[in-house]
């Protein structure tokens, strides 16, 4: 039989009534890219700026090492006491009172400090009267533990009478003593009473994985990422951004992370079930150790010279930290400077500006980082509060979550290191991660794989995996003020 010609692959003669390719009029099945040269951009738009919000531990901490599964310190307690529910039965004028304190005492093993020859301040809780009252019996034992007798100063005796020994009739507060000559010295001693705290690092990890083929591919378009590197393999724009993620992470883990409660669900996946230096899953975030152990103001941005001032009095009570950063998203910074640009000018002989030492250039920028009343106030915007992928993206509410600011003092202070058994500076904030002389945890990257120079294993990828350990300490809480809706 004779050859013949397949009647396949066919191909068309007729032109198209348009002139247009087709794939019929086409050698090859149409494709834009094929016959026209696209005017491509060959760098990417940055159309979210530097994404990154990693900025505020590296401005407000530092970073130390450690090498335990806990990380513990000591901080100093009141040096004086005030006890403000503390009852009697004695009655109005008497000239001596016997009174029983019944606050909760931290430790509660402890004896109430108030001691013989010790002078007080007795103020009634409900404003009625004072009195001043020297000691001169104290009973610890017993059924009578925490009772103290005192003698009044005043003539006319205890201003109001008691309502019961159970009962918070009076405040009371040692400014003193006084003792007869020759006579023996004070009976008994104090001790410190420190407050302890302690908290867990966490393992933060994140990878990047791509074929081997794919790191070959080159595109058209230039690659700049955040650090300035550029190049045309996609890949290095994406293991760049898992990176830049990565370090974000090591942030936000250290602002939002919290404690599992017991029985939780992260208790049950994460927690440990052997050692007691780590019982469970989760560490004490910023946040965290602020909301439980520091300072809250909520129901709206501090708008007026009157909130902050209850801030300042706050202060006053803890640890009067002369200099203060509030970070804090766009919406409370404009309110502070709302508040602050309505200073300028007021009252009835003209202009002051006071708040700003009386600098009328700097009193009239609307953009001024800071002010002094009573203590020196800075602040700044923290792109983490403004970010709509974070808390940026929060809706407001009482329920809601939402933190429109952070007050962190600034400096450091002393607090006793357990582990190195004695005092030390350390920054109210800083990070501690985990390393020792073989293995530093603090920020560890390696590559897995057969491609991308990596020889570990015979798969055909490139897999960049990061590791970190550490946990955030809060020093001195009770200074720090968190802002909240």
């Amino acid at each position: 039989m004779a050859g013949q010609v397949k009647a396949t692959p066919t191909f068309a003669l007729t032109p198209s009534s348009e002139r247009t390719p087709t794939a019929q009029n086409y050698i090859v099945n149409f494709d834009f890219l094929n016959q026209y040269l696209p005017d491509t951009y060959e760098k990417e738009f940055e159309r979210y700026g530097n994404r990154t919000i990693s900025s505020f531990l590296r401005m407000v901490g530092a970073e130390m090492p450690t090498n335990s599964d806990l990380i513990k310190w000591a901080e100093q307690g009141r040096l004086h006491t005030k006890y403000t529910q503390v009852g009697t039965a004695a009655a109005q004028a008497a000239d001596q009172a016997t009174f029983q304190v019944n606050d909760a005492i931290d430790p509660t093993t402890a004896e109430q400090v108030i001691r013989v020859g010790q002078t007080i301040m007795v103020v009634q809780n409900d404003g009625s009267g004072i009195n001043k009252a020297v000691v001169s019996a104290v009973n610890n034992a017993g059924g009578g533990k925490g009772q103290f007798t005192a003698d009044f100063y005043e003539a006319g005796g205890l201003v109001t009478a008691g309502t019961g020994a159970g009962n918070a009739d009076v405040t009371v507060f040692i400014y003193g003593s006084e003792f007869k000559k020759g006579t023996a010295g004070m009976v008994g001693s104090l001790e410190s009473n420190d407050f302890i705290f302690d908290n867990k690092p966490i393992i933060i990890k994140d990878t990047y994985n791509v074929s081997g083929s794919d790191m070959a591919q080159i595109g058209w378009i230039e690659v700049t990422t955040e650090d300035g590197a550029t190049g045309y393999l996609w890949y290095l724009k994406s293991e760049h951004e898992t990176r830049l993620r990565f370090d974000d992470y090591l942030e936000t883990a250290m602002i939002e992370a919290v404690p599992a409660e017991q029985n939780s669900g992260a208790a049950a996946i994460l927690g440990s079930s052997g050692a007691a230096a780590n019982p469970g899953a989760g560490s004490d975030g910023i946040f965290f150790a602020v909301a439980n152990r520091g300072n809250i103001w909520d129901g709206g941005n501090p708008t007026t010279l009157a909130d902050f001032d209850s801030i300042i009095s706050r202060l006053d009570k803890q640890g009067a930290i002369e200099e203060n950063v509030i970070f804090a998203n766009r919406q409370f910074i404009f309110d502070m400077d709302d508040m602050l640009a309505a200073q300028n000018s007021y009252g009835a002989g003209g202009t002051s500006y006071g708040l700003f030492d009386n600098d009328e250039e700097m009193a009239l920028n609307l953009g001024f980082s800071g002010f002094r009343r009573g203590y020196d106030f800075y602040k700044t915007d923290w792109k983490y509060l403004n970010d709509p992928t974070m808390r940026g993206g929060l809706p407001s509410g009482a329920g809601s979550g939402k933190i429109n600011g952070l007050l962190v003092p600034a400096g450091s202070t002393s607090v006793y290191d357990q582990i190195l058994g004695k005092n030390a500076k350390r920054p109210f904030l800083h990070v501690r991660y985990r390393a020792s002389e073989t293995e530093d945890r603090r920020y560890k990257t390696w590559i897995t794989g057969s491609a991308g120079g990596a020889a570990t294993n015979d798969i055909d990828n490139m897999q960049v995996n990061f590791l970190s350990e550490r946990a955030v300490c809060t020093l001195g809480a009770n200074n720090f003020f968190l802002f909240q809706d």
